[in-house]
């Protein structure tokens, strides 16, 4: 019981470290072209999150293969393509279906949906490596900092389509980053008791999915009426975004 009590705290402090994040977000005045950057990077974190998650299972689809890596497990590869086209398509008929257009505030939804899929599993992972090493294990204690460090940037993304709005509300804030961190807890407390590899690659299918999709319109939204020099600015935004990602993940 106490391993589980535990799991649960730390699984409570790897989902709310993206509050780590709020001082930042809830800055009165920036300079416009230092919020164009800042959600440059955001965009480029975004980018960064699809290839680690992917990273993550594709030792699962090609662990079986007898095909020097050009064959993959079918049942796990359907699994994943299935969930990459719900998590996608989940996203597009919400936003469809959502009167007014697209608006800074869905999109800051649909990334923390997004983003709370992704820390769904990084929770049944921790939950599982607690139950089978051990909580204090020198392995779960990587995972959960280098999860704390990875949570921290993610909670930029989320309200990086709401930097703009001159007044930013700090309760809708806190609601998105709520959405995003707290499914970590919940995939904590259900990896404890149960681990299945189709059940993660279905979720790291859904979140991938739903990613993707949402980077679509904050490019689309960074690029609008942007000079050249504006657009060199995205470009090197995206860049630092994705490298600021690579490095918190070498921990």
């Amino acid at each position: 019981m106490s391993d589980f009590i535990g799991t649960i705290i730390f699984s409570f402090i790897m989902g709310f470290s993206i509050y780590l994040s709020m001082p930042i977000l809830l800055r009165k005045k920036t300079n416009p072209k230092t919020l164009l950057l800042l959600n440059a990077i955001a965009i480029g974190i975004l980018i960064f999150l699809i290839s680690d998650i992917f990273s993550d299972v594709t030792p699962n689809l090609y662990s079986t293969t007898s095909l020097y890596g050009y064959g993959a497990n079918i049942i796990l590869s359907m699994v994943f393509a299935l969930a990459l086209i719900i998590g996608f398509f989940m996203l597009y008929f919400f936003e469809k279906s959502r009167i007014g257009g697209i608006t800074p505030t869905k999109i800051s939804l649909m990334v923390a949906i997004g983003i709370g899929l992704q820390n769904l599993t990084e929770g049944l992972v921790f939950g599982s490596l607690s139950i089978n090493i051990g909580l204090f294990s020198g392995a779960a204690l990587v995972v959960l900092f280098g999860f704390i460090l990875q949570n921290i940037t993610e909670g930029f993304p989320i309200a990086a389509p709401l930097l703009k709005q001159e007044d930013k509300k700090p309760w809708k804030i806190f609601i998105l980053l709520l959405i995003g961190g707290l499914p970590t807890v919940f995939g904590g407390i259900f990896g404890y008791y149960y681990s299945s590899t189709t059940f993660n690659i279905f979720f790291d299918g859904l979140a991938i999915g739903a990613i993707l999709y949402v980077i679509l319109p904050m490019i689309r939204h960074q690029f609008k009426d942007a000079d050249h020099i504006k657009q060199r600015l995205v470009y090197v935004g995206i860049f630092v975004g994705f490298i600021i990602g690579f490095l918190v993940n070498l921990v």
